[in-house]
């Protein structure tokens, strides 16, 4: 039994397909706040403090795996499984939150994201999105905390053609910018094609994917501002 006010410890195993919110939801608990995220024996390990779920508690918001509307498959094709640890970070200067638009090599191209990418092997995420930071913007930032995890599964075709059951595990930094410049893409032929700091009062005009103005819209107001 567990002490009143004593930590509580749930250890879960996010399987392709599954969202780690709606695991917790259904084992009783809800995150209360994001500690950190590490990589430990080469998997990524996201320490959170939970609390038991309530009559009042709402579910977290959840989407069930999508298909492309327009995905024809061949006869006997197979979908490729494939899960993505990706992390993210809303940045803020003096001159607004940091932007980058999608390349045609992305599935949503000339859409609006922020900055970040794909964790590779080895990688812990705040190493990560340090580094396609700079890949994709040329900005060196301070990493604030860990603020948001989110999750997407669809099949769908890769820019390549491949059929994936793909899903995205995203994590998302809020981070700093004390020195910013005018921001430029160093790796070339990637899933950036531009970058540019965002006037804060500018932001909601411009086409944003979906998961990332739901970052925004929740998240923004969080992050420190730099004067």
């Amino acid at each position: 039994m567990t002490a009143p006010g004593a930590p509580i410890s749930v250890s879960l195993h996010v399987d392709h397909g599954l969202d780690p919110k709606m695991m917790l939801w259904r084992s009783g608990y809800v995150i209360s706040k994001l500690l950190s995220a590490n990589l430990i024996d080469d998997e990524i390990v996201i320490t959170a403090q939970v609390a038991g779920k309530t009559q009042r508690t709402k579910p977290p918001r959840y989407k069930a795996r999508g298909v492309d509307p327009q995905l024809v498959v061949q006869q006997g094709e197979e979908p490729i499984v494939r899960q993505r640890i990706a992390a993210y970070a809303i940045v803020r200067s003096k001159y607004g939150v940091l932007g980058t638009v999608c390349s045609p090599h992305e599935s949503i191209p000339d859409f609006w994201q922020l900055p970040g990418g794909g964790v590779e092997l080895g990688e812990s995420p705040s190493e990560g999105v340090l580094r396609e930071i700079n890949e994709e913007t040329a900005q060196s930032v301070e990493l604030d905390r860990l603020i948001d995890i989110q999750s997407d599964h669809w099949v769908g075709r890769a820019p390549n053609g491949t059929l994936e059951d793909f899903q995205a595990v995203r994590i998302v930094y809020s981070a700093t910018c004390k020195n910013p410049t005018k921001p430029r893409v160093l790796e070339v032929g990637g899933t950036t094609s531009s970058a540019t700091w965002v006037p804060e009062n500018r932001w909601r005009h411009l086409a944003w994917s979906s998961w990332v103005r739901s970052m925004l819209d929740k998240h923004l107001s969080e992050v420190p501002e730099i004067s």
